[in-house]
């Protein structure tokens, strides 16, 4: 950019630019039979039922990959994150709404654009200000859009599936399973600098008719998505301190592996590095 500029030809700069090829994260659902022997006793569309329960588990589980993607490892210069300060509940101090500032303190400092920044809730937080904040509940639920109101510039919203955070202000890994002293974590990113993929959707399915073994119906799903930032900058945290333990800051994270990364990788050590693979999806 150039402001009050007098030298003329204007001079060009190439903006560096292209695609990249990004493997895909694959989600399956495990197979659920159907006997022909529960069709034939009950009133109701099973079939229906068990299909539309698999698209759900799909969806709680990619987002839940999301909502950890999106989430800082640790506190960082381009990744802030911020320990709660209110009160001590339950091992933990409350989230308050200075701890809302705080973030959007540090954003501001790395000159976050204002518009675009979102807020996701966990629900220990959320639960911390309803208790504590009059104003928060009255703005809790809007009618007209049915989400929380806005606050200090950011959107807001809640998620019951928040990644986890330890003690020092560290993320667990997505599949971790948390202890007494690690609770949800809330988290914020800009729009504009992270992305969504999605690819195809199979169902597979065996008819009872050529199942004679066992004279059921199997059905499971597979699905392809990713959400990630694109680099490490412009999202942050606000993690449940526990009021005594210092805050770990510039911790080194393990890469996180898509699909093609991990398929890869198995066929390889399987294989000695040749035989076929499956198909995988990229974006």
């Amino acid at each position: 950019m150039l402001i009050n500029n007098t030298t003329y030809p204007i001079a060009a700069q190439t903006l560096e630019d292209g695609d990249i090829a990004l493997g895909l994260d694959k989600f399956q659902t495990k197979k659920t039979p159907v006997s022909d022997d529960e069709l034939f006793a009950i009133s109701y569309d099973k079939m229906g039922s068990v299909i539309e329960r698999h698209g759900e588990a799909i969806t709680i589980g990619k987002l839940k990959k999301a909502a950890h993607a999106l989430a800082p490892y640790s506190n960082t210069e381009k990744t802030p994150v911020a320990p709660t300060s209110g009160e001590t509940d339950g091992g933990r101090k409350k989230c308050t709404r200075k701890d809302i500032i705080a973030l959007k303190r540090k954003l501001d400092a790395l000159q976050i654009p204002a518009s675009g920044r979102r807020l996701v809730l966990c629900s220990d937080h959320v639960n911390d200000l309803l208790e504590d904040d009059q104003k928060f509940r009255d703005q809790y639920y809007n009618y007209t859009s049915g989400k929380i109101a806005n606050m200090y510039g950011f959107e807001v919203y809640e998620f019951e599936n928040c990644p986890y955070f330890n003690k020092n202000g560290v993320k667990l890994a997505v599949n971790a399973t948390p202890t007494e002293t690690d609770f949800q974590a809330s988290f914020c990113f800009y729009t504009k600098r992270v992305f969504r993929a999605q690819g195809s959707t199979k169902m597979y399915y065996r008819d009872a008719v050529t199942n004679p073994d066992y004279q059921q119906n199997e059905v499971n799903f597979r699905h392809y998505y990713i959400v990630l930032p694109k680099k490490m900058e412009a999202i942050g945290a606000i993690y449940s301190y526990d009021g005594s333990t210092s805050q770990t800051s510039d911790a080194s994270a393990a890469s996180d592996k898509n699909w093609a990364q991990v398929r890869r990788e198995a066929a390889k050590g399987t294989q000695g590095g040749g035989g076929e693979e499956e198909e995988e999806e990229t974006a």
